[in-house]
């Protein structure tokens, strides 16, 4: 029986076979490169770069959302609760494009932007404020009253 030194991704593949590990993974990697800069991503399920990031903080009072929206005013933003959605929607316009200058690239967007996300429960809708401030959209969600919760005393025998 002969010893062969193990090869990371070589597997046990012999024969005609043994690159097909490595082709599998190339293609994963061209069509995964194709389909995230693909203009329209909702069509495959998940928008990459065309939705703002957000951070959710529960406090005690109030569940926290903040979200990152550099280089938009707040006319250009707009916050909407129906049916227990929470939904932000936006739009960057484009800048005039400048003749004299080529770009090597380019990868900042523009157009409109929609992130949906259904309130947490025991939030009271009728309450929810929001602020605009240096780029940072944060959205203030109360809790009801019950759902803050209240601290249980412990008693020993």
């Amino acid at each position: 029986m002969a010893i062969e030194r193990w090869r990371p991704g070589a597997g046990p593949m012999r024969g005609p076979f043994r690159g097909l590990g490595r082709l599998e993974r190339e293609m994963e990697d061209v069509f995964g490169r194709l389909f995230r800069d693909w203009p329209f991503p909702r069509v495959f399920g998940e928008a990459r770069g065309v939705a703002p990031a957000l951070d959710m903080l529960d406090k005690k009072d109030a569940v926290i959302l903040r979200a990152d929206l550099p280089g938009l005013d707040q006319k250009d933003i707009e916050v909407n609760v129906e049916e227990g959605v929470l939904t932000i929607r936006g739009e960057r316009k484009g800048e005039e494009t400048v003749k004299e200058e080529d770009y090597y690239c380019c990868e900042r967007w523009a157009g409109s932007f929609e992130r949906s996300l259904a309130l947490p429960s025991g939030v009271d809708a009728e309450k929810i404020k929001a602020t605009f401030k240096q780029g940072v959209l944060e959205v203030r969600l109360p809790k009801v009253e019950k759902a803050k919760g209240k601290k249980i005393e412990i008693r020993g025998e």
